[in-house]
C-alpha cells in the first residue's frame, strides 16, 4: 500500500512506484470513478495503438473491400433516412 498526501491547495503527489506501474508521465489524465463506496483512479494514456484489435472477436471475418463500402452506403443511407424523418 502507498500513501499520498492532500496539500492545502487539494493536489496529491502520486507516489513513484504506482506512477511507475501505471506508466503515468506528467500531463497525463487520470479518470476517478466512483465504485460504490470507493474512488478507483484510472489513467487516460492509453495510446490509440494498444486497441488495436480489442473488438475483434474470434469467429469474425475480414471484410472485402466491397462489402466495407457497401456497409458504409447503408449506414449513411439510414442515418439520412432518420434525418429526414426528423428524429
Amino acid at each position: 500500500m502507498s500513501t499520498a498526501t492532500l496539500t492545502s491547495k487539494g493536489q496529491m503527489t502520486l507516489p513513484k512506484d504506482i506512477r511507475d506501474e501505471l506508466g503515468l508521465k506528467p500531463g497525463d489524465k487520470i479518470d476517478i470513478l466512483k465504485e460504490g463506496d470507493r474512488y478507483v483512479l484510472r489513467p487516460r494514456n492509453i495510446r490509440a495503438g494498444a486497441l488495436y484489435g480489442i473488438l475483434h472477436r474470434a469467429d469474425d471475418r475480414k471484410l472485402t473491400a466491397e462489402e466495407e463500402a457497401d456497409a458504409f452506403a447503408a449506414t449513411l443511407a439510414a442515418d439520412d433516412e432518420r434525418i429526414r424523418a426528423g428524429g
